[in-house]
C-alpha cells in the first residue's frame, strides 16, 4: 500500500513503494498479455482524467487502466470545458470533489498544478505531466521495462539523451531510478542541460561516447520545440550528428543494452530509424507498460483510501 494520498512525483517515494508499484504492475502485465481486461479492483469508483495538454500515450493508458480495473472513467479536455470559459483549476477540484470523485489524474503545462489541486480534494490526484517537473508514471514504467529486462534496477548504468532541461520524464527517472540504485548519465547541448541536475544526482558527461560507454539502458528524450525557445541548437540535422543516437553510437553501449523513449520520437532527430526499429528496442513494449503501472498505482492508493 502507498504510504500517501497521492502520487504527484518520485522525488519523495520510498524504495520500497516503487518496488511495491512494479510488483504489482508487472503482474498485472503478465495477465494482460495472456488476454486478462476485466479486473473488479475498482469497481464502483470513478476516475476523471483531467488533461491541460495534448496526450495520446498517457491518457489513454490511464483510461484502459481505469477500465480495465471496473472503474468509471471520464474524459475531460481543459479546451471543451469550463475552464475555457475562466474556471480556476482550484473550482474545477471543487466541482469534481462534489460529483464525488475518487481519483483524479491530471496533466498541466504548469509545475506544480496538481501539488495544489491535491490540495484542494478529498480525491486521490495522479500527475500525468506537470511542466517540465515531474511525470511519475512514465518513469515507473520505464523503470518496469527495464527491471523485466534486467532482473533488478540496481547497478544498471542508464544514459538519458535529449532535451533534459525541458523535460519532466528525465527528473523523474533520475529520482526514481537513484532511489533504486541506478547510475544516471546525462547528455546534450548545455543549452539544454537544466542547473543544478547534478545536484540531484545526475553525472553530466561531456561527450555523448562518455554518456554511452557501458551503458545498460539508453534513453532518448523528445526535443520539446514547444516548451523552448529559439537558440538551443542550430539545427535539428546538426542536433542529430551531435546529440543523437544511430547504431553506431548504440554500439558505444553494453551489447545488451536496450534502448527507451518515452514517445513520441522525432525520428531522425534523438534517434534513427535504425536504433527505433532495433531488436534491441523496447520502445512499444513500454505502452503495455504504462497500462499495467498506472492500474498498480490506482489499485494501490485505493487501498490506502480504504484504510484511511
Amino acid at each position: 500500500m502507498l504510504n500517501r494520498k497521492d502520487l504527484l512525483g518520485l522525488i519523495d517515494v520510498s524504495a520500497d513503494e516503487i518496488t511495491e508499484i512494479l510488483d504489482l504492475a508487472e503482474e498485472f502485465k503478465n495477465r494482460i498479455r495472456k488476454g486478462e481486461k476485466k479486473f473488479t479492483h475498482l469497481e464502483s469508483k470513478t476516475v476523471t482524467v483531467l488533461f491541460y495538454e495534448n496526450s495520446t500515450r498517457t491518457r489513454t493508458s490511464f483510461e484502459q487502466a481505469a477500465k480495465y480495473l471496473g472503474a468509471t472513467e471520464i474524459n475531460i479536455q481543459a479546451g471543451t470545458s469550463s475552464v475555457a470559459k475562466g474556471e480556476t483549476l482550484v473550482d474545477t477540484g471543487k466541482t469534481l470533489d462534489a460529483q464525488r470523485n475518487d481519483f483524479i489524474v491530471i496533466r498541466h503545462p504548469m509545475g506544480g498544478a496538481p501539488y495544489l489541486l491535491a490540495k484542494t480534494v478529498k480525491a486521490s490526484v495522479l500527475n500525468g505531466g506537470d511542466g517540465i517537473n515531474e511525470h511519475p508514471t512514465q518513469a515507473l514504467l520505464d523503470m518496469l521495462t527495464m527491471r523485466e529486462t534486467f532482473g533488478s534496477l540496481k547497478g544498471l548504468k542508464v544514459a538519458i539523451m535529449g532535451d533534459i532541461k525541458h523535460s519532466r520524464v528525465a527528473k523523474s527517472n533520475l529520482f526514481g531510478l537513484k532511489t533504486m540504485g541506478a547510475e544516471v548519465t546525462m547528455y546534450a547541448p548545455q543549452t539544454l542541460i537544466p542547473k543544478g541536475i547534478e545536484q540531484l544526482g545526475a553525472k553530466v558527461c561531456r561527450s555523448r561516447e562518455e554518456a554511452l560507454d557501458g551503458a545498460d539502458v539508453v534513453m532518448g528524450l523528445r526535443i520539446q520545440l514547444e516548451r523552448q525557445q529559439a537558440g538551443n541548437f542550430p539545427s535539428l540535422g546538426e542536433y542529430a550528428a551531435n546529440y543523437g543516437v544511430d547504431e553506431k553510437a548504440l554500439a558505444l553501449a553494453k551489447p545488451h543494452a536496450i534502448v527507451l523513449h518515452p514517445g513520441p520520437v522525432n525520428r531522425g532527430v534523438e534517434l534513427t530509424s535504425g536504433v527505433i526499429d532495433h531488436e534491441r528496442s523496447r520502445i512499444e513494449d513500454q505502452v503495455l507498460s504504462g497500462v499495467a503501472v498506472r492500474m498498480a498505482a490506482l489499485c494501490l492508493l485505493n487501498e490506502r483510501r480504504a484504510k484511511a
